[in-house]
């Protein structure tokens, strides 16, 4: 140790990782961390009674508050209170968080599960300060509020590296995370979650993952302390070396050299045989996270503040399995408009509302499948645990529709029964006015009922208004504030049915619709007119050729709502293939994956666009018309973009349906969002993110990701004569940097020049391990893209986004209701 110029204290904070998925089946680890704290339960008692002195000076921290639920459901009254006393004592400490989660958790979903720790701590007399993750590497800026307003104020962040990268461009410091309303919360930017276990902290627990040297280091090894000495040593060294402000440093250890790994008491006789030898010049001990952010704040060294969105480089693990993922953000969406249009819980219990949080929670935690998922993707397990991990997605929505469809029920909801009436109540649930299309559907048994025409009604009014007839519905544009209501009902009338054919519309007997007309019909036009090459409506013009659609004009200004520098045209498809070396061998197939960086594919990655080849006039009404265009691209055997233009106003719906093959080797999907608001400079894109507005690439901390972004609702590009905005309900990874394969950019690397082209990243199985191999299957995703002079900030612009991700909500309701 003769190399150190300072004396050193190691703050050495053992928890048990929690990976819900990957090492074992979903339940097999929740069986394994509840007897993790039986165990340090257990620790605790011997060593208080004295029965295992060489354990004195142990503490367990509990890295997720679900671990502790999940115990106290099993605990007896006995063991309740003996965990209770050992938080109190200090001996146990609880965590702030619930889970290691993605990005995928909404504001409401953050302050639920972060407001459960503070309650049991609260009411065990032992308040929780402190929250540790470990894995992930990045949270929505949201994220730091809703962890402040349960109050705790300390978040001590375990990075991974892999295919990932620590924020601020160096680890092992502390910050101030200031949120968006300017409160702050302290931060520890730490190193892997088993660091500790590489510096030799654990017997028959060691490794080498972040350090790697020329010790060969199985878990169990001969040369325990030789490795212990050298690596402390050096890694000591290197930070006064680095200019490292602090004469200590924290490290997590883990009891056993895995993810889930038990407890360890034997961890304290490694400390107190290093302190009995080496603590004059290192002195080593177990910590809790309060106790060390404590000492922290004890420090005469400045910590700096920064602020903005921290986005976490895991967050893409959803796109592995998108169809679920849509499912997920579905449910949670509905779960919203639950507690909107329940808000004493008269309906709908806090019980259910928790069993639907907590199935959302287990479907939006970071571990997507088991470690083989790549390799053997037939095994066993990766298949059991596979559908378990879809199955959390599937029942947040029976649960959540279910309590939604009672909730309409009890407010004079219509179930089937005879002479039912057409009556039918909407209902804006969201904070925002909002002006949409609404549709009013009937079982097919019912169609004759209106065989010779309908008209709708606008209950309170009395006025009839204007409609549009789909298979089995009828289409109405309502407008309502925010928690407003309408009732209307549908009546059969006799509607003329007569036709003929004109003699000016340059229409062929094969419907295709490919000149221009000469002359003026002088009859009644479709307020929306598609042709071959193009459609039109009051409001838009677009544009299609080869390459997609390639211009988007705003009619009422002129502006071209598609930018100049595209690379693709707008929802045309960009498929990636990464080959590897030989398709057919599965470990071929792993390294392909494996040597990818945060690149998430190959630098043979092979890149096509989708290649427009057919268009088709589908429907034309008084309130939309609808065109199908068609594209043949590599790795999927159909893709079509149906766009569903609005007559009546400046929006147009597009539902993207394809096919995806089934391969194995590594590849992308993305969906090209090529857009502006028409603005020339003066223009800003915000994001949808948890609890906050964003400005991508600027409202973010420094050395965070800037190639794509987990979002909530949308996507604003916002001016002041105006906005664009994207509502994105069903996939939430947006993609920002560039698609080439080479160095990525941290943010503050880039400059104006930087190419900055959007696109939605649809799918991806490029992970080597845990991620879905095959993305084959029938998908439809849907984007809604409305601009208009009337927003003009962010928060509306983000709040109509919202507003059109989760649509009215519309029930049939009784006649009487």
């Amino acid at each position: 140790m003769n190399k150190l110029s300072r004396k050193w204290r190691i703050f050495a904070i053992h928890h048990s990782h929690t990976d819900i998925g990957y090492t074992e089946r979903q339940e097999r680890i929740e069986q394994y961390h509840v007897d993790f704290i039986r165990q340090a339960l257990n620790i605790s008692k011997e060593m208080r009674s004295g029965k295992r002195d060489e354990w004195k000076g142990f503490k367990w921290t509990c890295e997720t508050f679900w671990a502790v639920e999940q115990f106290l459901k099993e605990a007896n009254e006995e063991e309740k209170r003996d965990f209770a006393e050992a938080v109190r004592r200090g001996d146990i400490e609880l965590s702030g968080t619930y889970l290691n989660m993605t990005e995928l958790a909404d504001e409401d979903l953050l302050c639920s599960i972060h407001s459960k720790a503070a309650k049991y701590g609260q009411s065990i007399g032992s308040p929780v300060d402190s929250a540790m993750t470990a894995d992930i590497n990045g949270y929505s800026w949201g994220y730091a509020k809703s962890l402040l307003d349960a109050g705790i104020g300390h978040l001590f962040s375990c990075i991974h590296t892999h295919h990932g990268m620590f924020a601020l461009g160096r680890k092992q410091i502390p910050f101030w995370w200031e949120t968006q309303d300017g409160d702050k919360l302290l931060v520890w930017n730490g190193e892997h979650y088993m660091f500790g276990n590489e510096l030799g902290l654990c017997p028959d627990g060691v490794g080498s993952y972040m350090i790697r040297d020329e010790f060969h280091t199985p878990a169990i090894v001969d040369n325990h302390y030789e490795i212990m000495s050298t690596r402390i040593e050096r890694y000591l060294s290197k930070l006064e070396e680095e200019q490292y402000p602090y004469d200590f440093v924290p490290v997590m250890v883990s009891g056993l050299a895995t993810d889930n790994g038990s407890p360890n008491g034997d961890i304290m006789k490694v400390i107190r045989s290093w302190n009995e030898e080496h603590g004059d010049e290192v002195q080593i001990e177990m910590s809790t996270l309060s106790e060390f952010f404590r000492h922290l704040k004890q420090q005469d060294v400045e910590i700096p503040v920064y602020r903005g969105d921290w986005p976490d480089w895991w967050s893409d693990g959803v796109n592995s399995t998108p169809m679920q993922t849509q499912i997920f953000k579905d449910a949670q969406r509905t779960l919203r408009k639950i507690k909107r249009l329940d808000p004493q819980q008269q309906f709908v219990s806090s019980t259910e509302l928790s069993e639907i949080e907590h199935q959302l929670v287990m479907y939006a935690e970071h571990t997507w499948g088991y470690h083989a998922s790549i390799h053997s993707p037939w095994d066993w397990n990766v298949q059991m645990l596979e559908v378990r991990k879809l199955a959390y997605a599937a029942n947040a929505s029976r649960l959540a529709h279910g309590a939604l469809d009672r909730l309409s029920n009890e407010k004079g909801g219509s179930l089937l029964h005879p002479q039912r009436a057409f009556r039918y109540r909407v209902i804006n649930t969201e904070p925002d006015a909002s002006k949409q299309l609404v549709e009013f559907k009937w079982d097919g048994f019912e169609n004759e009922r209106f065989k010779d025409g309908l008209e709708v009604v606008e209950e309170q009014s009395g006025q009839v208004v204007p409609y549009q007839v789909g298979q089995q519905s009828v289409t109405v544009e309502v407008e309502l504030q925010s928690g407003e209501q309408k009732h209307f009902f549908i009546r059969p009338v006799k509607t003329s049915k007569a036709r003929t054919t004109s003699n000016y519309k340059l229409v062929g007997a094969d419907t295709i619709y490919d000149i221009e007309d000469i002359y003026p019909s002088g009859e009644k036009k479709d307020l929306v007119i598609i042709s071959q090459h193009d459609v039109e409506s009051p409001f838009v013009k677009i544009r299609w050729n080869e390459e997609g659609i390639v211009s988007w004009v705003n009619k009422e200004t002129g502006e071209e709502l598609i930018r100049k520098d595209r690379e693709h045209g707008a929802f045309t498809p960009v498929y990636e293939l990464t080959p590897a070396v030989d398709p057919k061998d599965p470990s071929r197939i792993f390294t392909a994956r494996s040597t990818m960086g945060r690149n998430r594919k190959g630098m043979n990655v092979q890149r096509s666009a989708g290649r427009l080849v057919k268009a088709k006039a589908l429907s034309s009404g008084s309130l939309y018309g609808v065109v199908e265009l068609q594209f043949e691209i590599n790795g999927m055997s159909y893709y079509s973009l149906f766009l569903k233009i609005y007559a009546t106003g400046s929006r147009v719906d597009v539902a993207v349906r394809f096919h995806k093959d089934s391969v194995w080797e590594p590849e992308n999907v993305y969906i090209s969002l090529p857009f502006t608001s028409g603005a020339k400079n003066d223009e800003t894109l915000w994001l949808d993110k948890a609890g906050a507005p964003v400005r991508p690439w600027v409202d973010q901390l420094p050395g965070t990701l800037l190639d794509y972004y987990c979002i909530q609702e949308g996507l604003a590009f916002v001016g002041a004569n105006g906005s664009l905005m994207i509502a994105t309900p069903d996939t939430p990874l947006l993609q920002l940097g560039t698609l080439d394969y080479g160095k990525r950019l941290l943010h503050t690397q880039q400059s104006e020049e930087t190419e900055r082209q959007i696109y939605a990243w649809a799918m991806s199985n490029y992970w080597e391990t845990n991620f879905k191999a095959t993305l084959g299957g029938f998908y439809e995703f849907r984007y809604f893209v409305e601009w208009s002079k009337e927003f003009t900030t962010e928060k509306q612009a983000i709040g109509q986004c919202q507003a059109m991700s989760s649509e009215f909500t519309v029930w049939r309701i009784k006649a009487d209701a």
